[in-house]
């Protein structure tokens, strides 16, 4: 899921180290399939998926390995929170300034672009009259940054690496921080040896170079209960937002 241009090495060398220590697989990554044909796939090896498609359509179709921790801080081993990005020149300094503001999101199955952020308001009776989707967490800080939308919640993962490689990350400040919940879970196709794969991960995380582990942030493997994931409250999607 944390796949941008540079990171592809890094991910390489972790797939390599992970083929290895399993004694198979395939020698390249697939980048070239719809995700959700990735997930959905009787084939399926092994590949991450994001909390929110876990618990709404996946859950009892595939087998949850583990969930990579990030070293989030303030949040649990495996947890991870969204970060709310506003401009740096922005008057408003708290969320319930923003009411009237455009929000953009990556895509409403999106655990920490969508369902995180409209949980984190909904709880403060607060929402966000406008709304518009950008495909992608860095095209939603894209869009603020330049001025196209107002506000967007960013995973803490990905805009770590934001702030590392885009340029624009200078135009932009953290306004709040979402409750945390459970990371983005590795997973295989049902009837997958779990085991399994719970040993390769955490054998090619210690295998690899320092640097890379840096560069994919990636520290360990923690078990989360499937439950932990199925209690996360799903919000009510764009079109049936009320402002």
């Amino acid at each position: 899921m944390y796949d941008r241009a540079e990171v592809l090495q890094a991910n390489d060398q972790f797939w390599s180290a992970i083929r290895h220590a399993l004694g198979y697989g395939p020698a390249v990554l697939t980048r070239d399939m719809d995700v959700w044909d990735i997930w959905q796939s009787p084939e399926l090896l092994l590949a991450q998926t994001c909390g929110y498609p876990y618990r709404a359509r996946l859950h009892g179709h595939v087998t949850l390995i583990g969930t990579p921790d990030y070293g989030i801080p303030d949040c649990a081993p495996g947890y991870y929170n969204s970060v709310f990005i506003a401009r740096a020149n922005d008057p408003r300094r708290d969320l319930g300034d923003f009411h009237a503001a455009t929000f953009a999101y990556n895509e409403p199955m999106s655990q920490s672009g969508w369902a995180a952020p409209m949980s984190y308001m909904a709880a403060r009776s607060l929402t966000f009259s406008n709304h518009s989707q950008s495909g992608a967490h860095v095209e939603s800080a894209r869009l603020v940054a330049f001025g196209d939308a107002d506000i967007a919640a960013i995973d803490a993962v990905t805009w770590r690496m934001i702030e590392k490689y885009d340029d624009f990350a200078k135009d932009l400040r953290v306004i709040a921080r979402t409750t945390p919940t459970p990371g983005l879970p590795f997973i295989a196709a049902a009837g997958a040896d779990r085991s399994e794969f719970i040993s390769a991960l955490n054998a090619a995380i210690t295998a690899l170079p320092s640097q890379t582990r840096d560069t994919l942030q990636i520290k360990g493997i923690v078990d989360i209960p499937a439950a932990q994931y199925l209690e996360i409250p799903t919000p009510d999607g764009p079109e049936h937002q009320i402002p």
